[in-house]
């Protein structure tokens, strides 16, 4: 197979691309990936150069890993700022790197797109080869997959981190079947906080992508701008790859828009895969008692259990999501370090660090809402 490494999606065709990875995921299929180049969302400035891998037999795409070449990690959620410092102390250059995953996105996915064990083998050689031939400091691969952690070899550092994630291992048929399982205090605090919203008089439009409006689109596109403005934050999405997903992605895409009195005041912007809703973003430009935790969670939970999800992540880090039924659930990425002395010592604080991380999540556990038969 022949590695070509790409700068843009647009020269790799859709069913190609998509028929690698079956999509599930949403996070990986070609037009989220292609709508963020062709949207304005991804700006070298930021530290986002695309440059995605590609195996091919001749004219036919066998592999693909979609990747990035980052100047620092702006939008990644995988933390290495200590390991940039570190680098900085010796008089190395961390940066450039090479990154494989989908930008802005905390989320769990296939990242080696490929059929057979030998197919994801050779995606990371190329990595690999490709760092070392431009002189790169690393490799990273993050939010990949518990199935492809067998493809990586003990030279890959494997870091771990906890996300919050409701499950539906137990086949709630409803939200009362959901909260029946939890202990009399955590069931009567979502009742009262759900209770709350409902006598504000805000109500809820739920709208897939094909259902939605420019108006709605408009609005939860304001809403998102309101939140990354509260906290400082450049927003990186535009309004006009809102619009692309509502165009190409139309039943991945799942708008929860609060109201009162018929006027939009509160939403969340969410994504669809096979079992599993993802949820991405959020905004109000008012203030209720409970309004974050119903547009949030309490509305992603009852959609699940009425489409048949049994997942929902509803995006990174809150230990607050416990009390509502999200239990910690681990994420995982992986690290090819080009300098041997860096990677030996990265190694051990790899190790340690999982281990922290396992202890801490063991001690989350322990607050689980739900009764000890129904955990």
């Amino acid at each position: 197979m022949e590695a070509r490494w790409i700068r843009s999606l647009d020269q790799v065709p859709r069913q190609a691309w998509d028929a690698l990875h079956g999509g599930d995921n949403p996070f990986v299929c070609h037009a989220f990936l292609s709508g963020l180049e062709q949207t304005g969302c991804l700006r070298t400035d930021w530290g986002w150069t695309p440059q995605h891998l590609t195996l091919w037999a001749g004219d036919t795409l066998m592999a693909a890993a979609p990747g990035y070449l980052k100047s620092n990690s702006h939008g990644e959620f995988v933390f290495d700022h200590a390991w940039a410092h570190t680098y900085a102390r010796y008089g190395e250059d961390y940066f450039p790197k090479w990154l494989c995953a989908a930008p802005y996105s905390p989320v769990t996915g296939p990242r080696l797109l490929a059929a057979t064990p030998q197919a994801r083998q050779a995606l990371l050689e190329a990595m690999t080869a490709h760092v070392r031939r431009h002189g790169l400091s690393s490799a990273h691969v993050n939010f990949h997959t518990a199935a492809e952690d067998a493809d990586f070899g003990p030279e890959w550092l494997a870091r771990t981190d906890v996300q919050y994630q409701w499950h539906n291992s137990v086949g709630w048929a409803d939200f009362d079947a959901f909260l029946g399982a939890m202990d009399h205090k955590h069931r009567k605090n979502i009742r009262q906080e759900r209770a709350k919203v409902a006598r504000s008089g805000v109500r809820f439009r739920v709208l897939h992508g094909d259902e939605a409006s420019d108006d709605d689109l408009e609005a939860m596109y304001g809403f998102y701008l309101q939140t990354f403005h509260e906290y400082g934050n450049s927003p990186a999405l535009t309004l006009d790859f809102i619009r692309h997903l509502a165009l190409t992605m139309p039943r991945s895409l799942v708008l929860f828009l609060a109201e009162l009195e018929g006027v939009p005041v509160a939403g969340a912007l969410c994504l669809r895969g096979g079992d599993t809703l993802y949820g991405r973003y959020w905004g109000a430009d008012a203030t209720l008692p409970g309004l974050h935790f119903e547009t949030c969670y309490y509305q992603g939970i009852d959609y699940c259990l009425r489409q048949g999800l049994t997942r929902f992540e509803p995006g990174a880090q809150g230990v607050h999501k416990i009390a509502r039924g999200f239990l910690p659930t681990f994420v995982r990425s992986r690290h090819w370090i080009a300098d041997p002395g860096f990677r030996e010592a990265l190694g051990r604080w790899c190790a340690e660090e999982s281990a922290d991380v396992r202890a801490h999540a063991q001690t989350l556990a322990e607050r689980s809402p739900f009764r000890a038969a129904d955990a």
